[in-house]
């Protein structure tokens, strides 16, 4: 059984139908393979060449007509910031009596107050002379000008140097005044303080004109002023609590080295300015305390009878009834 089968293998006629065999099974395959290839290269160049189904009818309009294209406009424009000039001229006709003249309203408005101005208009003055190299000169010309204005803050407050409520009164609208000013001057100079204040100075415009207030008036009155400050918070109501209570707050937010030249004044009015307390000096507290109270004890009223008065009723209240030590 096994001998037939080795002789198929030998024999040179099986091989050679064997070999023949082979060659047509190679061409079948060949042949399927470059049908196939052929097919597909086919419908390749159809895909490719067939028209999109809007393009085919012409009533039908292309997607390509509905993409906008990028639109390059030139950067050196006619009309543009970096075409335009700006001389000496036009810095002290047109652009600074602008800004000039925005900035005395703001000085001049009463606090509270609203008055109309264009701040982008303004701020576009502002803009234009830091981009055509007046930044120096802007910087300065408004430092010259607050400083003329504060000479003339000083000339109102030494015409009631010899009155103490209308000079504390004064100084304290003046103040005020000032204060809200720098509210709308500031966002006015905005891209000034960005771009040369705060990038070649190293420092704020806001912080600069604070100190100018403080160097050019307070420094010259705080003396004069805590002196008098103090003589009238002895006296109950001689100037309103809310004004003594803002000049307070004021002085301090400026400078708070102010608060030194008297803390006990300070104290009443704002909070941890005096050293805290400390548990060595409990007696010394209560001495203070039962000297206040000996000092309200001691205290002679004008009138005994003390009379309140409601919405709805009213009663005069014997004092002495209630306060024997006062009898």
């Amino acid at each position: 059984m096994d001998e037939p089968m080795e002789a198929s293998y030998n024999n040179p006629g099986l091989d050679g139908v064997q070999h023949q065999g082979q060659q047509q099974v190679e061409q079948v395959l060949l042949g399927h393979r470059d049908q196939h290839t052929f097919g597909n290269s086919v419908n390749m160049n159809v895909d490719l060449a067939t028209p999109s189904p809007a393009s085919s009818h012409p009533g039908i309009a292309s997607d390509d007509t509905n993409i906008t294209k990028p639109h390059f406009t030139p950067l050196l424009r006619p009309g543009s910031m970096v075409m335009m000039t700006l001389t000496e001229e036009d810095y002290e006709v047109q652009y600074w009596p602008k800004l000039k003249n925005a900035i005395d309203h703001l000085l001049n408005i009463k606090p509270g107050a609203y008055i109309p101005i264009s701040y982008e208009q303004m701020y576009s003055c502002v803009y234009k002379c830091v981009c055509k190299q007046f930044s120096e000169r802007l910087y300065n010309d408004l430092l010259n000008h607050l400083t003329s204005h504060m000479e003339y803050l000083n000339q109102e407050l030494r015409k009631h140097e010899g009155e103490t409520i209308p000079y504390i009164e004064t100084f304290s609208f003046l103040m005020h005044q000032y204060l809200q000013a720098l509210s709308g001057i500031v966002p006015i100079f905005n891209y000034m303080n960005r771009f040369y204040v705060e990038n070649k100075l190293k420092t704020d415009l806001n912080e600069e004109l604070r100190k100018l207030f403080c160097l050019k008036v307070v420094d010259v009155h705080i003396g004069n002023l805590i002196k008098m400050l103090d003589e009238v918070s002895a006296v109950p109501f001689a100037i309103s609590p809310p004004t003594m209570a803002s000049v307070m707050k004021n002085l301090y937010a400026l400078n708070e080295g102010y608060s030194k030249l008297n803390p006990a004044l300070f104290s009443r009015y704002l909070p941890n300015i005096l050293p805290p307390t400390d548990p060595a000096y409990l007696d010394q507290y209560a001495q203070e305390a039962r000297t206040v109270q000996q000092h309200i004890a001691s205290m002679e009223f004008s009138h005994r009878n003390l009379h309140f008065c409601d919405s709805q009723w009213c009663a005069t209240v014997d004092v002495v009834t209630y306060f024997p030590q006062l009898g």
